[in-house]
């Protein structure tokens, strides 16, 4: 079928809406027409710095509803609404214990370009456009394997679900899937974008005693306190690992690290209490380390998570049960676009202008 999507034809290229076609689900998928798709800076990445090859159809934070589906698919049914996630093979040992983000072929599945059965079901003018986390929902309509369609609650606006499916999901899965903080304890967010911002309203479900929200944006900070930080500072203006040893009384038991920035990085690390831990989620550089230092000499731990640690059609579920219930208020970060403003919300988003640009389909 013709649908309309916004193609990256090069490396750097601003998006382009076109006519593409659009195959068939194939054995095991299902198509989805979009409603809504979060901007992420993962899908700016992978425009500006080429990790996917071009041409391409970017967007992986897609909501929509089961129009069609392909062979062999239980548990999906035509008229769903569902929220797509990152592509697995759901067949390996990381999958099949409950950690399909480190999937044996994530990166070849999400950014390789081509489905799991190496064919692709994205053309333009007879010529093949890659597809990105399995989905390419920077579109109409999208073919997706049914393990990343997460069905969800329709009576929530699946308009605002999108970045669930991995922003929303990485920030706050780090917290409720692999830091797990005990009741009172103390956890620093560093940078109070999607993400971070996920972060915080996480640790406050986990009842975190002090949240911490460290930006240089005030306007963001304010979001955070909305959202549930009990303290913000200012990197620009505060001694940020000497007010945070102030206020927990000795350094938090854990720390979240979004900005990928790495004296920010270090710093996590140094605002740490004996035995703490950080975890790294952004897209970080070379960082250099006093091991010795900000590691070792106090037991420290840094790690790295990916997409929150998260099983989606688990996690995705238990965030929208939240959200319904009042305890995890996202929407607050969310602001919609028309699909052919998608330049002007990547450009939003690169300047600090929206938190969590959303593409919503009419």
């Amino acid at each position: 079928m013709q649908i309309q999507a916004a193609v990256t034809p090069a490396q750097g290229s601003d998006f382009e809406w076109q006519a593409v076609e659009l195959a068939e689900p194939a054995l095991g998928e299902v198509r989805v027409r979009i409603v809504a798709t979060g901007v992420c800076h993962t899908d700016a990445v992978a425009r500006d710095l080429g990790i996917a090859p071009f041409p391409i159809v970017l967007g992986h934070e897609g909501a929509g509803v089961v129009e069609a589906l392909g062979g062999g698919v239980t548990g999906l049914a035509v008229g769903d609404h569902v929220v797509l996630s990152f592509a697995h093979c759901g067949r390996c040992g990381h999958c099949l214990t409950g950690h399909p983000t480190v999937c044996d072929t994530f990166n070849e599945l999400n950014f390789g370009g081509a489905m799991d059965d190496g064919g692709y079901r994205l053309a333009r003018d007879g010529e093949a456009l890659a597809t990105f986390f399995g989905q390419s929902s920077f579109a109409t309509h999208a073919v997706v394997s049914a393990r990343n369609a997460v069905k969800v609650d329709p009576e929530v606006d699946l308009a605002l679900l999108g970045p669930l499916g991995c922003g929303i999901q990485t920030g706050a899965g780090t917290v409720l899937n692999r830091l797990k903080p005990d009741f009172g304890t103390s956890l620093v967010v560093y940078g109070c974008g999607a993400v971070g911002l996920s972060a915080i309203m996480a640790a406050s479900i986990a009842g975190c005693r002090h949240i911490i929200a460290v930006d240089v944006h005030d306007s963001r900070l304010a979001l955070a306190r909305e959202l549930g930080a009990t303290h913000a500072l200012n990197g620009k203006h505060d001694d940020v690992v000497e007010r945070i040893g102030e206020i927990t009384g000795g350094g938090s038991e854990f720390a979240v690290e979004t900005t990928g920035v790495p004296a920010v990085v270090r710093q996590s690390l140094q605002a740490l209490r004996p035995l703490g831990v950080s975890a790294i989620v952004g897209v970080t550089p070379e960082v250099t380390l006093d091991v010795h230092q900000d590691l070792m000499a106090e037991g420290k731990s840094m790690i790295g998570v990916i997409e929150g640690d998260s099983v989606p059609r688990v996690f995705i579920p238990q965030l929208v049960a939240y959200h319904k219930a009042g305890r995890f208020p996202f929407d607050g970060m969310v602001t919609f676009y028309a699909p052919e403003q998608i330049n002007q919300a990547f450009e939003d988003s690169k300047n600090g202008t929206t938190v969590k640009p959303v593409l919503r389909f009419d």
